[in-house]
């Protein structure tokens, strides 16, 4: 039998055609997934139930025939698992009880993570069971937040604008802020280690805030961290392709390309398609980019932006995706079209 799709991209083989799959794929623009998250009470408790995580991961799936799944959850378990008291605030987003100092990582217990979030590799076997019956040919990745964009709402309690403690921290206390980065190196590659073991083909490092920090601080709080946990996972697991995503940092996503760890790198929209077939290319399988608005808008833009995308990187390794995740405005119709332009490319 051919190896997936997007695992051929992955190891720069060849495709019939680019493979392609969206962040946020799984969520509140489709009505079907609204109502099991009504069903399931909390954001969590839906990350949680392994029968409705299951599902609202297979509905995009079944309306669209995304070449990939990826594992319905959150970044933020892994605080969660840790210990850190992490909840949802229904229209405002997550909430922690924020750390302040190395102090306050006394409390928290790598060793009964694993534990607590076992109901998320159930998931994660479930759904390679699943797809291995009802979806053939569609690849499972699952995902873990990169240290640095976990860091800044473990410290600072919730989304920020400035980001202000977390940077003072890092930029003021490099050495004890390196023990939080230590502490989540490992953790993330625990989490994402019990993932592999439950049958994830592929795996995703959201470092969504990469580009709150300077050039130099990217490298060594962004990086440089996604890169220890790559280089572990690669020994660990060989066959399980890398996809890092450091959203935001512009021509310094070459740095990453040549650090030789990464299998692919997934560009948010401000990439140029030159530059990233380019300079990045060559070395790695690229993933994106297109504007999530783009989607809203639909139509001949939508339309547009994604032959450019097509036309500029498709005779090299790539997956089309977005540069973020689908938001809620978005029309179901709006995602169906693009996919069907995309199963025909």
């Amino acid at each position: 039998m051919e190896e997936k799709a997007l695992l051929r991209a992955l190891r720069r083989q060849h495709v019939d055609r680019p493979p392609f799959w969206f962040m946020r794929q799984a969520g509140r623009y489709m009505p079907e997934y609204r109502a099991v998250r009504a069903d399931a009470g909390g954001f969590l408790d839906l990350c949680f139930n392994v029968e409705k995580a299951v599902e609202v991961t297979k509905q995009p799936l079944r309306a669209f025939g995304m070449d990939a799944a990826i594992l319905f959850s959150d970044i933020l378990v892994v605080p969660l698992g840790l210990g850190q008291k992490v909840w949802f605030e229904e229209g405002e987003g997550p909430r922690l009880e924020p750390i302040r100092s190395v102090d306050d990582l006394e409390a928290y217990d790598r060793s009964a993570m694993i534990q607590r979030l076992s109901p998320i590799f159930d998931v994660v076997t479930r759904l390679s069971n699943d797809l291995e019956q009802d979806f053939k040919g569609t690849a499972l990745i699952g995902f873990a937040g990169a240290p640095w964009t976990v860091a800044t709402y473990m410290v600072e309690g919730r989304s920020s604008r400035n980001y202000e403690t977390v940077k003072q921290w890092a930029y003021g206390d490099p050495k004890s802020f390196g023990r939080l980065m230590d502490r989540l190196v490992e953790a993330t590659i625990d989490y994402l280690s019990a993932q592999i073991e439950a049958g994830a083909e592929v795996v995703q490092l959201f470092d969504s805030w990469a580009g709150t920090l300077d050039e130099a601080h990217q490298e060594r709080w962004s990086f440089a961290p996604m890169a220890e946990i790559a280089q572990s996972l690669k020994q660990r697991y060989p066959h399980v392709p890398i996809i890092a995503f450091a959203r935001q940092v512009g021509t310094n996503t070459v740095k990453l390309a040549k650090m030789g760890c990464f299998d692919a790198l997934s560009l948010d929209h401000t990439v140029g398609l030159d530059f990233a077939r380019e300079q990045l290319q060559p070395h790695v399988c690229l993933q994106g980019n297109l504007d999530p608005l783009m989607v809203v808008t639909g139509g001949d833009a939508m339309l547009g932006a994604a032959e450019q995308i097509l036309e500029a990187w498709s005779d090299g390794p790539m997956i089309f995706n977005l540069s973020h995740g689908l938001i809620p405005p978005t029309p179901v119709a709006h995602v169906d079209l693009l996919s069907r332009r995309l199963r025909r490319a």
